[in-house]
């Protein structure tokens, strides 16, 4: 198949949290698909790869680069992810374009709040983000372990559309959570249900690092030289554990007893 000059082909996927989100694009044309990530990212990501890139009728080896969220997020599905980027990389001699999740959160929020600035509806909301505006978002993805992942990312609109980052990626406890010197600010993630109250109050957006987003920042982040070779498509990890050894939840069992045996002032 011939490629139309300055036709970008994209595969995206990201495997970072519960749900497995892929996506295939052959310019403006995009395939997407969602299924369940967690433990069965590892045995369902390959095939569903190829099934969707057969519905788009696009070979491996036309691909402009794979395009995957490195993290951070979930230590087997970061691995997944890498491990198969790796490997079709490798098979179709084509690059691999790692992309961090929270700001595929922060893509994605921003484009769910840009739809929804153009419903009808909107206009008459006060508080929402009008379409095309300048925006912060302070994203927050869950971590386990009583703990998220966050980072602040601002987008300007105008007079190149792009994202800054305004705070380097960190894990921690939920009451630490930085709040960026910018208002208003949008938090994006999901995180809320699990911490709640405890997250920093504002209007929230709950949102996933898609494949979609990926698409949405593969071409500026091609344009800025951010494509490695397959060898280097290597895992994010900014905590170095995945669970607590047992004597820390020891320690914090004994910790949260002590919490709820302190009487009230």
């Amino acid at each position: 198949m011939s490629r139309p000059a300055h036709e970008h082909r994209w595969l995206a996927f990201d495997t970072s949290t519960d749900v497995l989100s892929l996506a295939v694009a052959r310019g403006d044309r995009v395939w997407t698909q969602t299924l369940p990530g967690g433990a069965q990212a590892s045995s369902g990501l390959i095939p569903a790869v190829l099934a969707l890139l057969a519905e788009a009728d696009l070979p491996l080896h036309s691909l402009t680069a794979i395009v995957f969220g490195r993290g951070p997020g979930s230590f087997t599905g970061l691995r997944t992810a890498c491990a198969v980027a790796q490997g079709l990389a490798f098979g179709a001699n084509v690059p691999v374009l790692p992309v961090d999740t929270l700001l595929a959160v922060a893509e994605e929020a921003r484009w769910l709040q840009e739809l929804a600035a153009k419903t009808p509806a909107a206009k008459t909301q006060a508080g929402k983000t009008p379409a095309g505006e300048d925006l912060t978002v302070l994203t927050l993805l869950d971590a386990r372990m009583d703990e998220v992942y966050s980072a602040a990312y601002r987008w300007q609109a105008a007079p190149l559309a792009g994202w800054q980052a305004l705070s380097p990626l960190k894990v921690g406890a939920p009451e630490q959570v930085e709040w960026p010197q910018d208002a208003p600010v949008l938090l994006a993630g999901n995180a809320f249900a699990a911490y709640g109250d405890r997250l920093p109050a504002g209007e929230r957006c709950p949102a996933l690092p898609t494949a979609a987003a990926l698409l949405r920042l593969a071409p500026a982040l091609w344009a800025q030289g951010q494509a490695v070779p397959a060898e280097q498509a290597m895992p994010l990890y900014i905590r170095d554990k995945v669970a607590h050894t047992t004597a820390e939840r020891e320690v914090l069992k004994a910790q949260a007893a002590g919490l709820k045996a302190t009487p009230s002032s």
